[in-house]
C-alpha cells in the first residue's frame, strides 16, 4: 500500500500530467501583451466558443478574473450584491473594496444560493444617500455551499430581474465544468445569462495555473486595461494556455469521477460516530464533514489525519472540507475512509 498522503485539501493542489507537460513543452510561444502568443489566442478563442461569448481574455487566476470582472462592470461607490459565503467576499483578499472601491450586500441562502425575491428585497433605490446597486455576482459551484449547483430556474429567474433592474451579471465559473458535469447542463447555457464568465483551469481542470474571462468584446476590451493595471499581462503565456486547452480537452468529461469518489467518501464515512456527513448533499467533488464537538475541533482532527497521511482543510471551527480531483484514485478513497474511521474511533471519548 502506497504511503503517499492523500492531498484532500483542495483541487488546487494537482500536478500536469505526464501528457500535459509534454504538450506545454511543444507549445510555440509569444508575447501575449502584444497580442502574438498563438497558444494564448487559441485558448482565448476556445473559451469564447465554449462559453457562446464573443471573447475571452486568459489571466493568471480565477480572483483575478472575478476581480477584473467586478472592476469593469463597476464604479467606485456602487455596491456588488452576492452570497454571504460567496468567494469574492471570503477569499479574495477585500479585493472588492481595494481594487474597484465597491462595498458588498450580503444575501443569505441555502448552499450558497438566493432568489430573484430575495434581490428584490434588498435592491436600494434611486437615492443619492445610498450605494448604487450595479453588479450581482452569483458563484457556480458554490464552494461553501459544499460544491452546490445552481438550479437552472434559479438562475433565470435572476437574471430576468437583473435585466428589468439594469443589474449587470457576473458568473463566477471557477467550478463550471463540474456544474455542467453534475447537472448535464452545458457551459453555453449557463454562461448566456450572464454579462461575463470566468472558467478556472487550475482546480478541477488540473492545469497548473491560469483562468479566462468571457463576455462582449467591448466589455473584454476593457478587461484588458484591468488586467494590464492589476499585474496581469503575461509575456510568453502560451506554455500556461497549452496546459488549459489540454485540460479543457481531456480533463472535463473525468469529473464525473470526482463526483462518484466524493460521493463514496461521503458514503463511506456517514455512519462514522462523531462526523456528520449527508451524502444526497453531495453534488459535485467536495465532501464537507461536520465533527461531533465532544471528539475536538476540526482541526484537531485534520491534525490527526494528517499524521496518518490524508490532508484536509478545517473549514470552520466544526466543519472539515475534503475535495476529490484528478490525484486521486477510487483506491485512495477506500484508504481515506479506513484511516478517517480510525481517527475518529481514537478520539471517541
Amino acid at each position: 500500500m502506497s504511503t503517499k498522503p492523500i492531498d484532500l485539501r483542495s483541487d488546487t493542489v494537482t500536478r500536469p500530467t505526464p501528457n500535459m507537460l509534454q504538450t506545454m513543452a511543444q507549445t510555440e510561444v509569444g508575447d501575449d501583451v502584444f497580442g502574438d502568443d498563438p497558444a494564448v489566442n487559441k485558448l482565448q478563442e476556445k473559451v469564447a466558443e465554449i462559453l457562446n461569448m464573443e471573447a475571452a481574455l486568459f489571466v493568471p487566476s480565477g480572483t483575478m478574473a472575478n476581480q477584473i470582472a467586478l472592476r469593469t462592470h463597476t464604479e467606485p461607490g456602487d455596491e456588488i450584491i452576492a452570497h454571504a459565503n460567496s468567494h469574492i467576499y471570503l477569499y479574495e483578499g477585500g479585493g472588492p473594496a481595494a481594487l474597484s472601491g465597491c462595498q458588498l450586500r450580503l444575501l443569505p441562502g441555502q448552499r450558497g444560493q438566493f432568489s430573484a425575491d430575495e434581490v428584490r428585497a434588498q435592491l436600494r433605490p434611486a437615492d443619492p444617500h445610498f450605494a448604487r446597486p450595479t453588479l450581482i455576482v452569483v458563484e457556480n459551484t458554490h464552494n461553501r455551499g459544499g460544491g452546490s449547483v445552481w438550479p437552472l430556474k434559479l438562475l433565470s429567474e435572476l437574471c430576468d430581474l437583473a435585466r428589468e433592474k439594469n443589474l449587470r451579471m457576473h458568473l463566477d465559473g471557477a467550478r463550471l465544468m463540474n456544474a455542467c458535469i453534475a447537472s448535464g447542463i452545458s457551459a453555453s447555457d449557463y454562461a448566456r445569462r450572464f454579462d461575463t464568465a470566468s472558467i478556472c483551469f487550475s482546480k478541477s481542470l488540473g492545469a497548473p495555473v491560469g483562468s479566462a474571462l468571457a463576455g462582449s468584446k467591448p466589455v473584454i476590451e476593457r478587461a484588458k486595461r484591468f488586467r494590464k493595471m492589476f499585474g496581469g499581462g503575461m509575456r510568453q503565456a502560451g506554455y500556461l494556455a497549452a496546459a488549459a486547452i489540454y485540460a479543457l480537452d481531456h480533463h472535463v468529461d473525468r469529473l464525473a469521477e470526482d463526483h462518484a469518489n466524493a460521493k463514496r467518501l461521503g458514503e463511506g464515512i456517514a455512519d462514522t460516530p462523531g462526523a456528520f456527513v449527508d451524502p444526497d448533499a453531495i453534488e459535485t467533488n467536495m465532501v464537507y464533514i461536520g465533527i461531533d464537538s465532544t471528539f475536538g475541533t476540526a482541526q484537531d482532527l485534520v491534525d490527526d489525519m494528517k499524521e496518518v497521511g490524508v490532508w484536509a482543510l478545517a473549514e470552520s471551527a466544526q466543519r472539515i472540507r475534503a475535495v476529490l480531483h484528478l490525484d486521486v484514485s477510487s483506491e485512495d478513497v477506500d484508504r481515506v475512509i479506513t484511516l478517517m474511521k480510525d481517527v475518529f474511533k481514537k478520539r471517541r471519548v
